[in-house]
């Protein structure tokens, strides 16, 4: 792997797990509050729109890495918006410690 391919794979790497904390602490707290729901929204259309790019490109690491990123983002997103108890239904549904 040359070094151009080893700083894309690090850069989609960093991407696809900086949801994952965020993800979690939703599932155990249930709590969206200091979340923006706008942010998400604009966050999760730029996924979609990146994994839109690389498919028309045929690029592969893009569509790879941009489909995971909107499907974490949307999670969160979807979280942000539902009402408490069907949050609670779905974390509870979704939790990796039961």
């Amino acid at each position: 792997m040359d070094f151009v391919s080893v700083i894309g794979f690090l850069a989609a790497a960093c991407s696809v797990s900086s949801f994952v904390p965020q993800a979690f602490k939703i599932l155990r707290t249930r709590d969206t509050s200091s979340l923006s729901p706008q942010m998400y929204a604009l966050t999760t259309t730029g996924f979609l729109l990146w994994t839109a790019y690389g498919v028309a490109q045929g690029q592969w690491p893009l569509i790879l890495t941009n489909a995971v990123c909107f499907v974490f983002a949307a999670f969160i997103l979807i979280m942000t918006l539902l009402p408490s108890r069907q949050k609670a239904a779905v974390a509870d549904a979704l939790d990796p410690r039961d």
